[in-house]
């Protein structure tokens, strides 16, 4: 990766997983990385309950709004984080693919957002490490 990476961030509905893990690439990475979500089917509005374990962060995804997932975003990627949504993600060479198995917040209640939103921040910590190496 040359200059500031691009990760993209894609789940199915764009309102829960992806948007709290956007939300952090963007706080923990501090500019240094170009942040894109995208949802394969995404919903009209974000988790209410993700808004709010984010917020218990001090992280505000409130006025984020899901959008679709489309090529050119892979394609302006160079890493590209899926959960859960399949083979919905088109694949381009020379991109750095991972797929993370996360629980849907969806419908869930905020105890159970809240481990979720912890598994994402640590692993958003353990991707940043890799993209952005300390010595950058």
């Amino acid at each position: 990766m040359s200059g500031k990476p691009t990760v993209l961030f894609v789940c199915v509905h764009n309102a829960g997983r992806s948007q709290m893990a956007a939300g952090y690439m963007r706080e923990l990475s501090g500019g240094a990385v170009e942040v894109l979500s995208a949802g394969s089917e995404p919903k009209d509005q974000i988790n209410p309950m993700a808004i709010q374990a984010m917020a218990e962060e001090g992280i505000d995804i409130a006025s984020n709004v899901p959008k679709v997932l489309t090529t050119e975003a892979v394609r302006e990627s160079d890493v590209v984080i899926t959960m859960g949504c399949g083979d919905a993600c088109p694949i381009f060479p020379g991109k750095h693919y991972e797929d993370w198995e996360l629980t849907d917040p969806a419908g869930r209640p905020l105890e159970e957002v809240r481990s979720i939103r912890d598994d994402i921040k640590a692993r958003v910590s353990a991707l940043l490490a890799e993209i952005l190496p300390a010595s950058a």
